[in-house]
């Protein structure tokens, strides 16, 4: 018998990481010392003896089923910027920045095409931010994965310095709630937005939308990275962050927030992307319920004092949606 007999294609694989391998090393810096090929990434760390108290910060995530819709309307190649700019957004809820990117690729059948595309955005992703995507695995598993279906999960490695470590510590009651605006639902809430629109055209224009469903649910994660480091240089002091994924504000905000303290947010204080409006009306959502899946098109809430939030208003695009308050609930008024 033949590996192919058993469900795996190992020409396939090797194909697209061939043809992915120029993209792939066009991220690398001098700090990379072995890359794709080896059994292990490596990373100059010597820079990190400049630092006074250098922290790693480590983070996993994947894309989960919005997958899926990105396979069914033909279009992977925005998933590779879901998962590193989600990646990044996560780092930044500790103050750390980015090192180098990790990632696993996984499937019950490689593709070579799919493969291929889905490396080469991985790669056009890390590039954009200057991430250094120092390696990964891609595996195929036929019997562990469904037919059709894809894993794409990246690590990321980042520093920060001990004194700076942002987190619920810092928070007082009495903080501006800072939000800076997300592109759409980023990667989260799609299993039930697949139910919700099931059956329906994706690549048909929507008027109230004013693009197709396919370009509104495929737009990547934002990543706030470059507004991060633009306050960092202005010395904007900022006491946490909440990256709004699943979960959206009731689980995401009190990650952020000592025991004690809760927030205020004020609806109709930032503008919500028509796509969850839209959703809403098709799917019959309660408001609740989408406030508890969505992002409702918050990415981050930055929490600092009010001084500071006045100050990174005119550096970036952001709103104040709210304060701190005494107790340990999320209003919504």
């Amino acid at each position: 018998m033949r590996y192919e007999e058993a469900g795996v294609h190992i020409e396939a694989k090797a194909e697209a990481l061939k043809r992915a391998k120029e993209a792939i090393a066009a991220t690398y810096t001098p700090r990379v010392l072995r890359g794709l090929g080896a059994f292990g990434g490596l990373f100059d760390a010597g820079e990190l003896k400049e630092m006074k108290e250098p922290v790693l910060v480590a983070t996993t995530d994947g894309v989960g089923t919005k997958t899926l819709l990105a396979l069914q309307a033909g279009e992977v190649s925005g998933l590779g910027f879901d998962l590193v700019n989600h990646s990044v957004n996560d780092l930044l809820c500790q103050g750390a920045t980015p090192l180098f990117f990790m990632d696993y690729l996984a499937a019950s059948r490689l593709e070579e095409e799919v493969l291929s595309a889905l490396l080469s955005s991985l790669a056009e992703a890390c590039k954009a931010l200057g991430i250094p995507l120092l390696g990964g695995e891609t595996a195929e598993m036929p019997g562990v994965y469904r037919e059709g279906a894809w894993d794409v999960v990246g690590t990321l490695v980042g520093v920060v310095e001990k004194g700076e470590i942002l987190g619920p510590e810092r928070v007082q009651e009495g903080d501006v709630l800072l939000a800076l605006p997300s592109s759409g639902p980023h990667t989260n809430g799609y299993s039930l937005i697949r139910k919700v629109v099931g059956g329906l055209d994706l690549e048909a224009p929507v008027p109230e939308l004013g693009e197709s469903l396919k370009e509104a649910l495929l737009r990547p994660h934002r990543a706030y990275l470059k507004e991060f480091l633009t306050l960092r240089e202005a010395g904007v002091r900022i006491h946490a962050i909440a990256h709004i994924t699943g979960g959206g504000l009731p689980e995401n905000l009190p990650r952020a927030l000592p025991e004690g303290l809760g927030a205020e947010i004020h609806k109709g204080s930032w503008p919500i992307p028509p796509i969850f409006p839209y959703l809403q009306r098709m799917g019959t959502v309660p408001e609740e319920e989408m406030y508890r899946v969505f992002n409702m098109g918050l990415g981050l809430i930055l929490v600092l004092p009010e001084r500071e939030a006045q100050r990174a208003q005119k550096l970036v695009e952001s709103f104040p949606v709210g304060r701190v308050v005494a107790g340990s609930r999320i209003h919504l008024v």
